[in-house]
């Protein structure tokens, strides 16, 4: 369970199509496709390239069907792929910081503003520069600038402000203190998102894959329910991304009565309440392939990259090398253990929602 997939061709096989299916269907290129759909699954696997409601299967012959394992995503998906879902589509936070970038560098260059001295190392025949984050272990510190860089993004570059209540602070405040109504007027600045993740990370004893995971969450939540991070609602919809990632991909969860004694002022019901929405936001889809977390990796990497975000590069060691190549066969064992482990509380959470609507039935 938590997983959209499915070996079937039906156009409603995912909880999810319903929301997010474009309604136009190929013009010019029509014809093409009806004389393809007869042996276009025989010829190439590629997913984009056939709609599966032409596809004709009464003869049974000639036709092979894809493997659910070699799919990362439904079929219906691929004229509007979503990037926390599937690999190769682009990341949400990374085309928002784009413009900002372009725009950076082009008043840079009217401006003439010189670059400085370059400090960046580059790599040689017989010299690779690396820093102390891998994929299959990221720095913490270096994991959460980047990944907090990316909200900020989330948040400057929105389209809008659709939000739901249960994420709303002005509602379901995260302290006691009064907050001023000019504080939900302000983008908040990167620096200020940074120390609120990382007050919880480091309470909470987090690691740093958890961070890149939480950000597929994330970017998950805003594409299924149809809403912008803005002020007034990004510390809970961080904190509830948070929640279930730390739940889900963390050898050691934190239980939310410890994440109520982080945040002293927030109860566990409310906490609870939140995981459960989110869980319903998401359609209880919860897997990250790792070639969907590899992508947010490297793309973070590209962020950081595109905003000058300091970052200590040092030689690779023959030392190094061996326990990076120690750790990436550790890791694999690992991330086996920890899917098993998601799928089944996937399985605990669905069972758990069926029996709640059940007994409401009977009742």
């Amino acid at each position: 369970m938590g997983n959209s997939l499915s070996c079937c061709l039906c156009p409603n096989a995912s909880p999810k199509l319903g929301r997010r299916r474009g309604s136009a269907e190929p013009d010019s290129e029509s014809e093409v496709y009806k004389a393809a759909a007869g042996n276009a699954v025989a010829v190439a696997p590629a997913a984009a390239t056939v709609e599966p409601a032409e596809l004709d299967f009464a003869g049974g012959e000639g036709h092979h069907l894809q493997h659910i394992s070699d799919r990362e995503m439904p079929e219906d998906l691929a004229l509007e792929p979503n990037p926390s879902d599937h690999p190769r589509a682009s990341t949400i936070f990374l085309s928002k910081s784009q413009t900002a970038v372009r725009q950076k560098r082009k008043s840079n260059h009217l401006n003439h503003v010189s670059p400085g001295q370059l400090t960046k190392k580059y790599n040689s025949c017989s010299t690779i520069f690396l820093d102390d984050s891998i994929v299959r272990q990221p720095n913490l510190r270096t994991t959460l600038k980047r990944m907090t860089l990316a909200i900020y993004y989330h948040i400057k570059n929105r389209a809008a402000d659709r939000s739901l209540d249960i994420f709303d602070e002005r509602l379901h405040p995260l302290t006691r203190e009064k907050i001023p109504e000019e504080y939900f007027e302000h983008d908040p600045e990167h620096e200020f998102i940074y120390r609120f993740v990382y007050t919880l990370f480091s309470a909470a004893l987090l690691t740093a894959d958890c961070a890149v995971v939480t950000l597929v969450y994330l970017e998950r939540l805003l594409t299924y329910a149809e809403i912008d991070i803005c002020p007034t609602n990004w510390k809970r919809i961080v904190l509830g991304a948070i929640l279930l990632a730390s739940r889900l991909w963390d050898d050691d969860a934190v239980r939310d009565v410890e994440y109520s004694q982080i945040l002293k002022d927030v109860t566990v019901e409310d906490m609870n309440e939140m995981e459960r929405h989110v869980l319903e936001l998401l359609h209880f889809n919860i897997n990250v392939p790792f070639s969907v977390y590899a992508k947010y990796y490297f793309d973070l990497r590209s962020l950081a990259h595109d905003n000058n975000l300091n970052v200590l590069f040092t030689p690779l060691t023959k030392q190094r090398a061996r326990n990076y190549e120690a750790i990436s066969r550790l890791c694999d064992d690992e991330y086996k253990d920890v899917c098993r482990a998601a799928m089944r509380r996937s399985f605990s959470a669905d069972h758990f929602i069926g029996i709640r609507r059940s007994n409401a039935i009977l009742s």
